[in-house]
């Protein structure tokens, strides 16, 4: 016998687990379809053009690609391949890829059928991606995202409704947790207003690790990224800010009041927080001016999200984005997007045990398999039992009840109904409980009673 395995950085889903993870899908799916966002799929693979270039060197070098199928050299010659140039190769006898996320291939659905699209347009898409990624703890070549976006539309009502269905999402799994919100517009602000709008992503990046590594390191940080002492100092009150929310924006407009997108920046701010402010929140709601994200990729307000219960990293994370669709040719297309992290919500649940009990119900009854006798007395009852919503089985082989009770514990089966002689002749079944060892015999509509009341 050979052990087979799987390929590094894949898993296999067992029932047990799978139920868990489809209670965090069906929860995050029902916030998503109450906010009026509709489904979506796209094949798990796409061609290479529409992939390649769309996230850097670095994701371009991540991508699995698929070998044409038939003979994929015959467009090659003989001299190509003894240059060994894989590069170019691979272009050649490749020209698909496995979705590498569900942005790309949700901004080339939109670009292909902008002609049947009612804008402004939400969707939800809920599907696994891959990636050639050295396989590590909590790092998987595939798995799962949950995206909604809506496009079409620069309403900050949207950012709105993704606080919403965030603090939705997280109250209804029962987790507590920190929204941390800013804006990429702010973050330009700050960068121009200390003379270095070119080194937005440098400045962030550095500030992002403040919780890390601490404000003298990201000072020292920012010195070798070629900052000059006095925009360091410039920039110390931005990152020791403290205070409410008001305080926060009084020192904002003081700093960033002067540049044209600072000031763009402090008035989505603003409106959006007006907004939130009109509601009441299980999360705890910040403007985090430290928050960075993958910046080159967003436009205007970011979100990420952080349990306060569990030490991990982001949970959910998003933003605003002003051309979506431009690689493809649809220009003006701005849009504004959320992705759950199943994967890290589950270890989170899991960390604290709150995945509910029902999550877990698997099959609820097993009936006794005797012989052809009782068989014949106990398949209506098995077929009614299916029929009012349980999930019944009847043991397939006659064997010794030893056996049948063994594997009703191996599955968690917490009821098992016993037909033999007796129970035919009274008209009547036993039920004995699983856990409880209890036994009561009972006619066939209490029987089904039992279950479904």
């Amino acid at each position: 016998f050979m052990a087979t395995g799987i390929p590094k950085g894949t898993r296999d889903f067992a029932p047990k687990v799978l139920a868990k993870r489809n209670y965090i899908f069906d929860t995050i799916k029902e916030v998503y379809r109450r906010y009026g966002f509709q489904p979506l799929e796209t094949p798990a693979m796409e061609n290479l053009s529409t992939l390649t270039g769309k996230y850097g060197d670095e994701g371009d070098k991540l991508l699995f690609r698929i070998l044409n199928s038939g003979d994929f050299l015959s467009g090659v010659t003989d001299t190509e391949l003894a240059q060994k140039e894989a590069v170019k190769l691979s272009s050649k006898i490749c020209e698909k890829g496995l979705r590498y996320d569900l942005t790309v291939p949700f901004a080339r659905y939109v670009a292909d059928n902008r002609g049947e699209i009612a804008f402004p347009f939400k969707r939800y898409q809920i599907q696994p991606v891959w990636r050639a990624d050295r396989p590590q703890k909590g790092r998987y070549r595939e798995f799962y995202q949950c995206d909604a976006d809506v496009v079409g539309s620069d309403s900050l009502l949207n950012e709105l409704e993704i606080v919403q269905m965030i603090d939705d999402v997280f109250s209804d799994l029962d987790l507590r947790v920190a929204v941390k919100i800013n804006n990429r517009k702010l973050l330009a602000g700050i960068a121009e207003r200390i003379g270095f709008p070119d080194k937005i992503v440098d400045i962030t990046v550095a500030i992002d690790k403040l919780d890390k590594i601490g404000a003298e390191n990201v000072y020292k940080e920012l010195a070798e990224r070629g900052l000059t002492a006095q925009a360091i100092k410039d920039l110390e009150p931005i990152l020791n800010i403290k205070g409410n929310f008001a305080e926060k924006m009084e020192l904002l407009r003081n700093f960033v009041g002067e540049t044209e997108i600072g000031k763009r920046g402090i008035a989505e701010v603003e409106t959006l927080f007006g907004y939130l402010d009109m509601f009441s929140f299980k999360a705890e709601i910040e403007l985090d001016l430290t928050l960075a994200r993958g910046l080159n990729y967003y436009t205007g307000a970011i979100f990420e999200v952080k349990s306060l219960e569990a030490q991990m990293g982001s949970i959910c994370g998003g933003g605003r984005y002003d051309d979506l669709t431009g690689i493809f040719g649809l220009k003006d297309m701005s849009g504004v997007g959320i992705s759950f992290g199943a994967d890290r919500i589950f270890d989170v649940l899991e960390q604290l045990g709150k995945f509910p009990e029902k999550t877990l119900k698997g099959i609820d009854v097993l009936i006794t398999n005797f012989g052809e006798k009782e068989v014949a007395y106990a398949l209506p009852v098995l077929k009614k039992m299916r029929d009012s919503g349980i999930s019944a089985v009847l043991y397939p082989d006659s064997s010794k009840l030893k056996k049948q009770m063994k594997y009703a514990d191996d599955n968690s089966i917490p009821y098992v109904v016993l037909v033999g002689d007796k129970e035919i002749e009274n008209k009547t079944f036993t039920l004995k409980n699983m856990l409880s060892g209890e036994q009561q015999e009972v006619s066939e509509s209490a029987l089904i009673s039992i279950f479904t009341e």
